[in-house]
């Protein structure tokens, strides 16, 4: 009860008064949007791009971490997938839209504040090597699928030209890439430009947090509410079994396995929706499942928190 309190209701308490702050229309769509540029574009690349330069890359990067979590995240898609197309009868490519929601944790906006009031900045860097890797590897996955199931090569082609450009010209992969770049050189940044540059990171977290409120605010549950519950579970409850399971198995360190789980425990990014947008598949499945999710992670969290003592 007491992570409940400590840790978690704080990080909800936060995305919880951006939702109402929204839905009083204190703050226009356009103010949460630009909040969340600022955020996402500006401050958490800051904050990704000092970790980075300030980790020891070979230590982080963990093949059993990336295993566990990955394999977790997979089992979800498919988890997702099928169970769309054999237990509720969508299509294949509402089905894809709908496993890609159970892909995508939200490994950057709540999975790492509620990492680092839980255990401590020092216990990011599982988390830190989790999130260098699940833009490219997700959205490779989900396009992939799509694009199969369309059965169109020159499309696929040309979709995944979109998506490697898009990534390269992402925020996050670009503080990333840079900070992974500036650690590898040996380059030395004097401090007063890492001084000022972490007064910005500082401010990421929250500002994300609060406006995650106002953009959920945009979705509320409609319909299909079978499908939404079973998406929600997969998401909360079987990714983060698997990842468990494979953490035990490989004899993870405290740290990364609590890293893998905690992010694995992760309600469905908004992500998920942006993807099913993207095609125009399962939107209201998508958008209303990262909303009941968010809210249900709440426990869900909590009790997996619980369990890794």
């Amino acid at each position: 009860m007491q992570a409940l309190i400590d840790v978690i209701l704080p990080v909800f308490l936060v995305i919880g008064t951006g939702y109402v702050v929204a839905w009083r229309g204190m703050i226009s769509e356009q103010g949460i949007d630009g909040l969340m540029k600022f955020a996402q574009g500006i401050a958490i690349p800051m904050l990704l791009f000092l970790a980075l330069y300030r980790l020891d890359l070979g230590a982080i990067f963990d093949w059993r971490l990336l295993v566990s979590f990955y394999a977790g995240a997979l089992g979800g898609f498919f988890a997702g997938l099928l169970g769309a197309r054999f237990l509720f009868g969508r299509d294949w490519e509402d089905a894809v839209a709908i496993g890609f929601v159970c892909l995508f944790s939200n490994s950057v906006l709540t999975g790492l504040a509620i990492t680092e009031r839980a255990y401590g900045p020092d216990a990011l860097s599982g988390n830190f090597a989790i999130i260098a890797l699940h833009g490219p590897i997700c959205y490779a996955v989900g396009i992939l699928a799509m694009e199969g199931v369309r059965a169109r090569g020159s499309g696929m082609l040309r979709t995944l030209g979109r998506v490697v450009k898009g990534l390269a010209t992402n925020a996050l992969v670009i503080g990333l890439a840079l900070g992974a770049a500036a650690n590898l050189s040996g380059l030395v940044l004097p401090r007063v430009v890492t001084d000022a540059v972490d007064l910005i990171a500082r401010a990421g977290l929250p500002a994300a947090l609060f406006g995650l409120g106002g953009v959920l605010f945009r979705y509320r549950p409609e319909g299909d509410f079978r499908i939404i519950a079973y998406a929600v579970g997969v998401s909360l409850l079987l990714h983060p079994t698997i990842t468990w399971t494979l953490g035990r198995i490989f004899s993870l360190d405290q740290a990364a396995f609590r890293s893998a789980v905690v992010t694995a425990s992760m309600a469905p990014g908004v992500n998920a929706y942006l993807f099913a947008n993207m095609y125009g598949r399962a939107k209201r499945v998508a958008a209303s499942a990262v909303l009941v999710a968010t809210a249900a992670s709440i426990l869900t969290a909590w009790g997996w928190m619980t369990a890794l003592g």
